[in-house]
């Protein structure tokens, strides 16, 4: 059974009284639920999530998985820990978040202290919470989420955003940087970033990146090579702008920079992103098969890029 804090909603620890709503029976639902721990990254994830909430006017779920270990014994037979050593982990770790709800700026932020594994816990927030915000590292109960395994199981089969936080970007960054390859992941990715530089009032660049496959590069004997270079740039041009054409009327607002570049997606981005707020990526693209969870340049840019990046799914 999870521990829970939030407005007004009463447990067995003490908690702030400066909030006074009643805690709903979804902590998560449409909020900005962040997997905390007491690591550099997990305060990261915080406070980029404290930012997001004002401009979005979400509440915020602070949420801590505690992963039970069983004890062997001489036996070889594994022996759950007692239950009154869960329920004081429960207890304290409630304490200590609740301490940092009530340190942060701003009035609606809950508390969700649940047994199990960090993917599980997460996974299931993210069924109804708007958005998921990790740190890329942690320890605890939220261990190596970005290179680790619980990180990939997230991003890669969340069902709403995933923001991984590795540092915050550089003062006075005002772009959003997505990626566009033509896929329908792509695609929603690039709804997405619209709809957050238009909240945040930042400019978007669309880098679309591509690059003459390896295996399309083979000589021929008279030295020709099989494949009609000179008409890619054109046709990824003409692919770039047909996507980006429905988003620049749906948001007149938004600045909209193209980045065609031939180079690997990965690099191409990371290029890109001097002056970038955030990252955006799909969960996959066309070269999806060269991925494992994720897409390649998903995975790619999530273990390089030191600004956050999101994680679109598709709908459904």
């Amino acid at each position: 059974m999870p521990l829970q804090w939030g407005p007004g909603g009463g447990n067995n620890v003490d908690m702030p009284n400066h909030l006074n709503n009643p805690i709903e029976n979804d902590p998560f639902a449409g909020r900005i639920v962040v997997g905390t721990d007491d690591s550099e990254g997990s305060r990261k994830a915080i406070s980029w999530a404290v930012g997001e909430a004002k401009v979005r006017g979400r509440g915020i779920t602070l949420t801590h998985a505690i992963v039970p270990m069983a004890a062997s014994s001489a036996f070889g037979i594994a022996v759950p820990p007692p239950l009154d050593l869960i329920e004081n982990l429960q207890d304290s770790t409630m304490e200590d978040l609740a301490g940092i709800a009530a340190d942060l700026d701003y009035p609606d932020v809950e508390v969700v202290v649940d047994i199990g594994t960090p993917s599980e816990i997460l996974l299931a927030a993210s069924e109804t919470a708007e958005l998921l915000v990790l740190g890329s590292r942690g320890r605890g109960g939220f261990t190596s989420l970005l290179l680790g395994s619980v990180g990939s199981q997230v991003a890669s089969h969340a069902n709403c955003p995933v923001i991984v936080v590795r540092d915050n970007p550089r003062s006075g960054a005002c772009e959003i940087l997505v990626g566009l390859d033509g896929s329908q992941n792509s695609i929603t990715a690039l709804g997405f970033a619209f709809n957050e530089a238009s909240r945040h009032g930042f400019s978007l660049v669309a880098v679309h990146a591509w690059d003459v496959p390896s295996f399309d590069l083979v000589i021929t004997g008279d030295g020709s090579i099989p494949l009609p270079v000179e008409h890619l740039a054109d046709d990824e041009i003409r692919l770039s702008a047909e996507i980006l054409a429905g988003y620049t009327e749906q948001y007149p607002d938004v600045k909209v920079v193209e980045h065609l570049v031939r180079a690997p997606a990965v690099q191409a981005l990371l290029d890109s992103a001097s002056n970038a707020a955030m990252i955006v990526l799909g969960t996959r693209g066309r070269n999806a098969a060269l991925g494992a969870l994720l897409g390649s340049t998903s995975n790619g840019v999530l273990h390089k890029a030191n600004i956050p990046v999101a994680i679109v799914p598709m709908p459904g």
